[in-house]
């Protein structure tokens, strides 16, 4: 897609570059088991997930204690039952986090892959122009690793004060 501008030279045609966002091509990946794996991930770290635990813990060990009587008592202590049920939810949990951490990695991937992409495009940018504008590249290049030397150097240093 292009656009018609009326510079100083009189009418030029500027491209318009678009890059996509990292949500964009996230979200084209996400299938509904994606998005079923981020909702359990989501609520089970929820201060909800925390209260909805703590009602039934209660509920179970007040109910097979037997305050509700005897006769409603289906897990006694020392709560076989509970304790299968919970080692279970326990292996899922685990499960849908690593998903979600898979899904983070694979988010971050597509992140540095963009970033990457955006570099090349600066650095191109950036020689083309300082080409048009009588600039030596390579007389720029000795110029930045000389400052990025220099700039790492005083981060060691400063991490060498704060670290001794």
């Amino acid at each position: 897609m292009s656009t018609h501008h009326d510079g100083p030279a009189g009418p030029s045609r500027r491209p318009v570059i678009r890059l996509p966002h990292e949500r964009e091509i996230f979200a084209r990946q996400r299938g509904l088991q994606d998005q079923i794996a981020d909702r359990i991930t989501a609520f089970a770290g929820s201060m909800a997930f925390v209260y909805v635990h703590i009602a039934w813990f209660t509920g179970w060990i007040l109910v097979n204690e037997g305050l509700f009587g005897r006769s409603a008592v289906f897990d006694p202590f020392p709560f076989g039952l509970l304790t299968m049920i919970v080692s279970l939810e326990a292996i899922f949990l685990s499960t849908f986090v690593m998903i979600s951490q898979n899904r983070q990695a694979a988010r971050d991937n597509i992140r540095a892959d963009l970033a990457f992409e955006t570099t090349v495009r600066s650095e191109t940018w950036s020689v083309h122009i300082g080409r048009a504008l009588g600039l030596d590249p390579e007389e720029v290049e000795q110029q930045v690793r000389e400052s990025v030397a220099q700039s790492r150097k005083r981060m060691d240093e400063q991490a060498g004060r704060s670290n001794g």
